[in-house]
């Protein structure tokens, strides 16, 4: 199984930018600790930021056919994006939308959130721990789907009757 995390702009500013809405943590600390839930449940895990709408569309779209799984952080694109939208239906991947602030408490524009009717599941306001909890959602988004895949296939090798 394998899990995409991207994550959007001005993310790779975290630990800098506005401590005291999300706090001191840098994104390589963040992705260490989920690094190390995937080895410790065999998950191959890969990590892409762009600040720039037309890669993280490419990103989502490469996952096609190769990921499993795709925790995003689209950042302030998740207001504004359209094309990440699109992008995510488009690949019908489950995608768990992540945001380490609540943005249903914060400014006004950020109340409009275009993804999160195509996204599986979303996380807001747990700090950098609403990573941890996406892929411990993940996980179980994916062992759900392995179940309903083990159980159709042993519907189909079943003999008729």
């Amino acid at each position: 199984m394998k899990i995409v995390v991207i994550q959007g702009p001005n993310l790779n500013m975290l630990g800098i930018r506005e401590q005291h809405v999300y706090g001191p943590m840098k994104l390589e600390q963040i992705h260490a600790q989920m690094k190390e839930f995937a080895t410790q449940n065999n998950i191959e895990i890969e990590f892409f930021q762009s600040n720039l709408e037309g890669e993280i569309v490419d990103k989502l779209q490469e996952c096609y056919g190769d990921a499993q799984g795709i925790i995003l952080n689209a950042a302030a694109y998740t207001h504004t994006s359209i094309a990440i939208r699109d992008a995510i239906s488009a690949i019908s991947i489950p995608t768990i939308e992540v945001h380490i602030s609540n943005i249903h408490r914060r400014e006004e524009f950020r109340k409009t959130n275009m993804i999160a009717p195509v996204c599986t599941s979303s996380i807001v306001g747990f700090g950098p721990f609403g990573y941890h909890l996406a892929m411990m959602g993940m996980l179980q988004i994916m062992q759900e789907i392995q179940a309903v895949q083990a159980s159709q296939e042993a519907q189909q090798q079943a003999p008729q009757a």
